[in-house]
């Protein structure tokens, strides 16, 4: 019988598996150290790290089945500090701080005219959320260390894998008439309840903190005794569905009668029938609709698609959880072992 990883999450929890995982990778590294022979001790030592780098995300406007488009259309930026503790050749320990900014557009990622992906250029939705991520996590060398940091091999490659505690916060423009020169502003998606949600009858708000479980595999290169220079790729599994404020159908419009800012939520909630995209109001939807549709120069495709609501979709697969990729690049500064001082007397 094949299990796939999101079912394997959903009942053993995200946090409980990245504990797991951390735990095991402690556990080999305790016995490894406690398996050396004097002769052959390893000296710890402690490393510091600061990185910049990339981010992007898969979820409802970034599947998993277009993995190029997903990957490099909306790409953007993180950076990253981090503490590190080597106990043995072959493990260590990490705790790191990272901010992340990751994006999605359906103009920008779904305007390829390709069938499957029309749906998603109908529904118009865009978003950008910057993440906070605290992390824990054990590294296992796949080139172990010399007996001190100082021995340790010109080039190394390692993998991760750990726990991370995150607060995010997506955001998106709101919308202008056209032809105005009022500047847009980006606003919180989630105190809204796009979906309905903190409304009577419908879902809490969702979490603005999660559980994510950071896997990945990096290399590095010993410039001199004191510094690394290194590259790492980082995947995070995450316990939410809302990095881009989508997950579910639109609700019944009735919802809207309460809750906070009913006419902004509602505005927010539901775009397809804006002629510009949000992100790009110099740009025009309403051709390339018409194409979509098969209409001709004088069918209005907004009037088309309100008449035929089945073809308006948001959330995508509310039972699969949103996940976000790191590409650092970073310089690691060696603090070496603890220096003993001689007794007073």
């Amino acid at each position: 019988m094949k299990i796939g990883f999101s079912r394997v999450a959903r009942d053993f929890g995200l946090a409980e598996l990245g504990f797991l995982l951390a735990g095991v990778l402690i556990a080999a590294m305790a016995q490894e150290a406690s398996g050396q022979g004097y002769r052959n001790q390893f000296v710890p030592y402690s490393t510091v790290g600061f990185g910049v780098g990339t981010s992007n995300y898969y979820g409802d406007m970034a599947p998993y089945r277009r993995v190029f488009p997903s990957t490099f259309k909306m790409m953007r930026w993180s950076v990253t500090g981090e503490y590190t503790r080597h106990f043995s050749p072959r493990f260590a320990a990490r705790a790191s701080l990272t901010w992340a900014r990751i994006a999605g557009d359906d103009y920008l990622m779904n305007r390829s005219g390709r069938q499957a992906h029309q749906g998603f250029f109908i529904r118009n939705l865009h978003f950008r959320n910057d993440i906070k991520e605290l992390s824990a996590v054990g590294i296992y060398k796949l080139v172990p260390d010399g007996r001190s940091y100082d021995r340790r091999p010109q080039f190394g490659a390692y993998l991760f894998a750990g726990v991370a505690l995150f607060a995010h916060n997506p955001k998106a423009r709101l919308p202008v008439p056209a032809g105005s020169q009022e500047k847009q502003r980006w606003v919180a998606l989630q105190p809204l309840g796009t979906e309905g949600q903190g409304r009577e009858g419908q879902d809490k708000l969702y979490s603005l903190v999660g559980f994510a479980i950071p896997v990945g595999v990096g290399l590095r290169y010993k410039i001199n005794p004191k510094f690394d220079i290194g590259a790492e790729l980082g995947f995070r599994f995450t316990t939410t569905d809302y990095l881009d404020d989508i997950s579910k159908a639109y609700p019944d419009p009735a919802v809207w009668a309460s809750g906070a800012d009913p006419v902004q939520a509602q505005q927010m909630s539901f775009r397809s029938f804006e002629a510009q995209p949000a992100r790009f109001p110099k740009k025009e939807r309403t051709e390339i609709l018409r194409k979509y549709l098969g209409l001709t120069e004088a069918e209005d495709p907004y009037g088309y698609l309100a008449g035929n609501p089945q073809l308006l979709t948001r959330g995508n697969n509310a039972r699969q959880m949103d996940t976000y990729m790191t590409g650092t690049i970073k310089l690691v500064y060696v603090l070496g072992p603890s220096v003993k001082c001689p007794p007073l007397k």
